[in-house]
């Protein structure tokens, strides 16, 4: 069987990341969190004491970094530098930068160019913000899962909750909020559904559900081939 390029977009808390990794699993496939990547720049950028208005100082830490993506056993780890750092570019202080790292077009080619040799050769999953528009308009299967902000949030916030770090709720659901404003009024590379994309509200769905529910929109397609 053919293998194709699966483009996975949404906003913050979608749950996209767990079904795209869900997927990707079932399929035999390599899952590719772009975001893990916006991520482990935006955590350079905050080691470097770098000014995160200085977009020429960022774009030189953004080609000099090292980012890799590594499978291991059943988990997907994010090295910076040869440092697995996958656990710390989850914590509040990446959140509250990102969008503003990730906003600039110049680091946006330099990180779109690395995605797309990631996925030259097919058989992956890609998560992100503008796989389906911008990364990989070819994609055979594009998908655009959103959920309501307030299910967004409490799912941000039990899952910093498990990791043990002390969050508020609201405060959760405001940088949400504001997240999806910047994401989606960029001029460079915004925030929405592909033309061709499918989307899948994911607000009174399990993560089971979700990744059932893209499985079946990724079987038509391969019975329609």
């Amino acid at each position: 069987m053919k293998k194709i390029k699966i483009a996975i977009d949404g906003p913050a808390a979608s749950g996209k990341s767990t079904t795209a990794k869900l997927i990707a699993q079932k399929l035999g496939y390599l899952y590719i969190d772009t975001g893990a990547m916006y991520r482990a720049l935006t955590l350079a950028i905050i080691n470097a004491k770098t000014d995160t208005a200085n977009e020429s100082e960022i774009k030189k830490l953004a080609l000099s970094c090292k980012i890799e993506l590594k499978q291991l056993k059943t988990e997907l780890h994010t090295f910076l530098n040869d440092k697995d750092v996958s656990d710390a570019i989850r914590l509040p202080e990446i959140n509250q930068t990102i969008s503003q790292i990730s906003a600039y077009p110049e680091i946006r080619k330099i990180m779109v160019e690395k995605q797309r040799e990631l996925a030259r050769d097919g058989g992956i999953v890609m998560d992100g913000r503008d796989i389906g528009t911008v990364v990989l308009p070819d994609a055979e299967v594009k998908i655009f899962m959103d959920a309501k902000l307030r299910k967004r949030a409490e799912r941000r916030f039990h899952e910093l909750q498990k990791k043990g770090v002390k969050s508020n709720l609201k405060e959760i659901e405001k940088e949400i909020e504001n997240r999806d404003n910047i994401d989606s009024t960029r001029t460079a590379s915004p925030l929405k559904p592909a033309e061709d994309s499918i989307i899948v509200d994911t607000s009174n769905l399990t993560i089971e559900e979700q990744t059932d529910a893209c499985l079946k929109l990724i079987n038509i397609y391969f019975e329609k081939v």
